[in-house]
């Protein structure tokens, strides 16, 4: 499933243009997309690379529902993320917020001096977030490009059918849908037998996702390192869960490849007088 001769690293792998073809291209419509993952790790029985192999496996599978006229590019994803919550694991490679800022900011000035108007941050690592939502605005800011953060779970209410309410609450790293998916990407790099049940223990009066807010390491939530319910994934909840997702995410970056920012601005109410 993983760069095979598709249509994402094929037709509409940027990279795979010559400098005059992309200058050629009608950017008027159209929208870049940056895949940005992490190498981090995600319990005994997942690879280090597991969020940007699901940002390759997810790129890979949306981009087959795309035309040409839909005017819509990948770009090589940022491998690398902020995975300093789970530094000091083996195999943890991580940018500091700092420099992630500015390798974010630096592609996006490159994509606004190639002629696009529109870029898309794909992030599929949680601990990237913040750093995200605030270069996306900074980017928008500094070049004038329409720039959008998308998540790879945005549409996981597609998804309550196949796995439990409190895997989709609180399967935040490495359980069920985490490593179903990559069953479904690379199926030989995950080890089953070791793929544990934990959760962390939310019912506090604190919490880590909305507020009040505790800023948190892994160590302080997890002795095995995820939280969720991993021995319970299958390959095939995996290759349905990238099959739900890519259809709905196709579909949003279709509309914002003609999004206009002003179509926020409410629209005058005709006078009654």
């Amino acid at each position: 499933m993983r760069k095979q001769q598709n249509k994402a690293w094929q037709d509409y792998f940027l990279p795979r243009l010559a400098t005059t073809d992309i200058q050629a291209l009608d950017k008027e419509k159209g929208v870049v997309v940056l895949p940005i993952g992490a190498v981090e790790q995600h319990g005994p029985h997942l690879p280090v690379y597991t969020d940007t192999l699901i940002a390759e496996g997810m790129v890979t599978s949306i981009f087959e529902h795309f035309t040409p006229e839909d005017n819509i590019w990948l770009l090589p994803p940022v491998p690398y993320g902020k995975s300093n919550e789970h530094f000091g694991k083996p195999g943890v490679m991580t940018l500091s917020a700092q420099t992630l800022q500015q390798v974010i900011l630096d592609i996006g000035k490159s994509v606004k001096a190639s002629g696009f108007r529109r870029l898309v941050l794909f992030n599929t690592h949680g601990g990237n977030i913040d750093v995200l939502n605030m270069m996306a605005r900074e980017i928008r800011i500094e070049t004038g490009l329409m720039v959008f953060r998308m998540n790879a779970m945005d549409f996981k209410a597609e998804l309550e059918d196949l796995y439990s309410a409190e895997e989709l609450q609180y399967g935040i790293h490495g359980g069920d849908v985490e490593t179903s998916m990559i069953l479904a990407i690379e199926e030989s790099w995950v080890q089953m037998d070791k793929a544990p049940v934990e959760y962390y223990s939310y019912n506090q009066p604190v919490d880590i996702k909305g507020g009040p807010y505790a800023a948190w390491l892994i160590d302080d939530l997890s002795a095995s390192g995820i939280s969720g319910e991993a021995a319970l994934a299958t390959k095939e909840k995996g290759m349905e869960t990238i099959d739900r997702l890519s259809q709905k995410m196709a579909g949003t970056l279709q509309e914002i490849s003609s999004f206009e920012m002003d179509s926020f601005r409410s629209k005058p109410v005709p006078s009654t007088t």
